[in-house]
């Protein structure tokens, strides 16, 4: 691998991981006016806009014929349940507390994988698994008389997300990415729908500042996946994905100049501790000569 294509890997990383960013801000900022589903809609909605054009003409009379169609909806409904959970953790949360727990996604992607698929853990990425799972004790801080119940749902999200990650290891053996993705976004498109009940929902945005908000959201996350591919072809998951920590800066930054929020000191220290663990195992996976899914350290929104 040359100089270039890691230089390319890593600028479209940086773009995945601004879209992904914008993404979480356009979310945040709706949340005061709309509810977690009326936005999911919009975002798949918006989402589809850039995946239609990575279909190969060829391929869409058999978009959607599979042999794996219980694994698609195993993807498609832990996707969804964990979109619902970072997005709910978005309304409620300080940006950069729901950036940083989301962080523990290959923790627990590693311990469920031990379970699934039977993958055998040695003492160092155990120390790793120990070391994230403190970093995310320091940031809920259970024991505080400041701790907020809605700090279940980043942590839901890495859960469900860890599921996420095996199925499309599965997928990706024989399923282009494509259509793994088109199942998820109509599945999720659909799902969304099923909220109208509870409220939160408008027949049409209320500006159209708003509607521009709720099309970005699609938009910016659509980007986002597409530029992480783009990343992972032109460079190794090693070199690249440390970038992703950078959202942490982006959230810090923009979460008080839009909110005026202040993360706490705990939050500093825990997303310390989480990056550590999640680095570790990365970099004992690379050793141990394992193929290294991308979605399995990558939070995909």
């Amino acid at each position: 691998m040359n100089n270039n294509n890691i230089k390319i890997g890593a600028f479209f990383m940086f773009i995945s991981v601004s879209g992904f960013a914008l993404m979480d801000i356009c979310v945040k900022w709706l949340g005061e006016d709309y509810s977690v589903g009326y936005v999911v809609f919009w975002r798949m909605l918006g989402g589809l806009i850039p995946l239609v054009f990575t279909i190969p003409k060829d391929r869409w009379s058999s978009l959607f014929k599979t042999s794996k169609p219980g694994l698609h909806f195993i993807r498609a409904f832990t996707g969804t349940v964990a979109l619902f959970c970072v997005y709910t953790s978005l309304h409620y949360l300080p940006l950069a507390t729901t950036v940083s727990l989301t962080f523990a996604s290959p923790i627990f992607t590693t311990l469920l994988s031990i379970f699934i698929l039977g993958e055998v853990v040695r003492s160092r990425r155990w120390t790793a698994i120990i070391i994230g799972f403190i970093g995310v004790l320091i940031i809920v801080n259970p024991t505080s008389t400041e701790f907020n119940l809605y700090m279940i749902f980043p942590i839901l999200f890495c859960i469900f997300f860890s599921i996420v990650a095996i199925s499309i290891r599965k997928l990706t053996e024989s399923e282009p990415t494509y259509q793994i993705a088109m199942y998820f976004s109509l599945f999720a498109l659909i799902a969304s729908l099923f909220t109208i009940p509870f409220g939160g929902w408008v027949l049409w945005p209320l500006s159209l500042f708003d509607l521009g908000i709720l099309i970005l959201v699609g938009v910016s996350g659509g980007i986002g996946n597409l530029a992480l591919t783009q990343s992972y072809k032109n460079a190794e998951v090693s070199l690249v994905t440390p970038l992703k920590y950078l959202s942490l800066i982006y959230a810090v930054i923009f979460g008080y100049l839009i909110w005026n929020e202040i993360p706490a000191w705990n939050t500093y220290i825990g997303a310390l501790f989480i990056i550590i663990s999640s680095l570790t195992i990365l970099r004992r996976e690379k050793i141990l000569k394992k193929e290294i899914e991308p979605e399995k350290y990558v939070i995909r929104r």
